[in-house]
């Protein structure tokens, strides 16, 4: 690498993690409130300044509801971001959790004995998508007795994984990189342990990778909780966490999906986002629009089908007609 781009680089990083590192420290002394109006400010304010990712979010929010006007859809993308915003700071606030105050921040829903009872008996696969607080999400099922292994995109900038590492492990899980996570997470379901992953994460073709259909589109999404539920027999919990007016938040611990024993994994990933899409289509607002979803498109598609960003890949029709799970 040129010295010089090397040099540049190495002093982005730097103060990449002083930031970080200083947001890390300071957003847990501040008072409830406080935090929640900063996460409104930096949302709105994020939404104007980054160009390049509102116009990410407005192509997103354009093709799946061409029905809704532009300032509707402005709107979306606005708050999306506000919801983002405030996902990322309580990700930190979330420090001052601990097993006997939590409970005053997270509003439960759902069977929880039943769901304890179930993870106690069997692996386990608790599922979010970039909708609501999918980080204040993992800590109620930690809280909840159910520590996870849990895999987690890797940073470019190294030094910011034990910051995040940290924060997401405050109610006993573990994290993990998803390089060579698949075999780790089998061994932990096979053994009655749970896992915890984000089901939405779009990757390249040539990845642990099967293509779905969403709203109407194919995206190319990890596979690895599909192979957990197909090969390690393990249980399927979406969880929500949905964002509350008074600063709290509602986790929702929804019972298993039902999984047919023949299903493939393509089938099963269908099947898990096939849960999300009525609750995105419900609140907009809470998924996350600024992130390419829809990278790839197939070939015989109209460009017009798809947003700006999508891209033709040999790779990813390839997809549609070979198993989509090669051997562990």
């Amino acid at each position: 690498m040129n010295p010089t781009v090397s040099f540049w680089k190495s002093l982005r990083y730097r103060i990449e993690w002083l930031l970080c590192a200083g947001l890390a420290g300071a957003i847990p002394k501040l008072p409830r409130s406080v935090c929640l109006a900063l996460a409104r400010g930096l949302g709105a304010l994020a939404y104007r300044l980054d160009g390049r990712g509102r116009r990410v979010a407005l192509a997103n929010l354009e093709c799946v509801f061409p029905e809704r006007s532009p300032s509707e859809r402005e709107t979306i993308a606005r708050l999306s971001y506000q919801n983002f915003a405030r996902t990322m700071l309580d990700l930190f606030w979330g420090q001052r959790l601990t097993p006997e105050n939590w409970r005053q921040y997270i509003e439960l829903d759902g069977d929880i004995e039943q769901f304890q009872r179930q993870c106690a008996s069997q692996g386990a696969v608790s599922m979010c998508i970039h909708w609501g607080n999918f980080e204040w999400s993992s800590h109620a099922v930690g809280f909840l007795g159910v520590p996870t292994l849990i895999v987690a995109e890797t940073f470019k900038n190294p030094r910011l994984s034990a910051i995040f590492n940290g924060a997401r492990e405050i109610s006993g899980h573990t994290i993990i990189p998803q390089e060579n996570s698949m075999i780790r997470l089998l061994k932990v379901v096979k053994r009655k342990g749970a896992a915890g992953m984000l089901v939405d994460l779009t990757l390249s073709p040539s990845q642990a990778a099967v293509p779905i259909d969403t709203f109407g589109r194919k995206m190319c999404v990890t596979f690895l909780h599909a192979v957990l539920a197909q090969r390690g027999g393990a249980l399927m919990f979406p969880v929500d966490g949905i964002p509350l007016e008074d600063g709290r938040y509602r986790v929702v611990i929804n019972p298993p999906l039902s999984i047919p024993p023949e299903a493939t994994v393509q089938e099963i990933a269908q099947a898990c986002w096939d849960f999300y899409e009525p609750r995105i289509r419900e609140r907009p607002d809470l998924y996350l629009w600024a992130y390419k979803h829809w990278r790839y498109r197939p070939k015989n598609a109209a460009p017009g089908d798809y947003p700006f960003y999508s891209n033709v890949s040999s790779k990813f029709d390839a997809l549609f007609s070979k198993n989509p799970a090669p051997g562990v």
